[in-house]
């Protein structure tokens, strides 16, 4: 079973790469567009802990059994991750970006998830964080994780908001 999981996990890997093509063309029409850039400092963070995850998932499953009703039921949550993430990305369109970049004067996106919740793509990144390692047992992995990303998100969650409100107040 592990063969299979490697190639999640590498499939997931190649997903985290599409999303920074879409985050780099995404922050250069940003600039363009006279977009801020706030909270750089965490971001480096952000890129270890997320790149560390896919890693560690690899180095703890090798050691664990897959048990196929945990397996399949995180399957089916990282599959919804996946599919809330890109929502997320495909609503808020040029917008949507890794960094926190805010161009002055548009509105906020109050649709698709955001109709019901505030940062839905941090439901997804948490939902994956612990789901991930799951499919495969790496219950060590979801742990670490999911502490480690408690205060990253609170530290990313504030930058955000910050910047929001700093360029709505404008």
């Amino acid at each position: 079973m592990y063969g299979w999981y490697l190639g999640l996990v590498i499939l997931v890997a190649c997903e985290r790469v599409a999303e920074l093509v879409v985050s780099l063309r995404n922050a250069k029409w940003s600039f363009a567009q006279g977009g801020v850039e706030s909270g750089r400092g965490h971001y480096p963070f952000m890129v270890v802990l997320h790149t560390g995850l896919l890693a560690a998932c690899l180095v703890e499953a090798w050691y664990r059994p897959f048990i196929p009703w945990l397996g399949w039921t995180m399957l089916a949550v990282v599959l919804l991750a996946q599919g809330l993430r890109w929502w997320c990305i495909s609503v808020l369109g040029h917008q949507w970006n890794t960094r926190v970049i805010v161009v002055p004067g548009l509105r906020l996106v109050a649709g698709g998830p955001y109709r019901w919740i505030r940062h839905p793509n941090y439901v997804a990144v948490v939902a994956e964080g612990i789901a991930l390692p799951l499919v495969h047992t790496a219950w060590i992995t979801a742990l670490v994780f999911t502490l480690l990303n408690i205060p990253l998100l609170a530290v990313r969650i504030r930058t955000e908001e910050t910047a929001l409100n700093s360029a709505l107040a404008k």
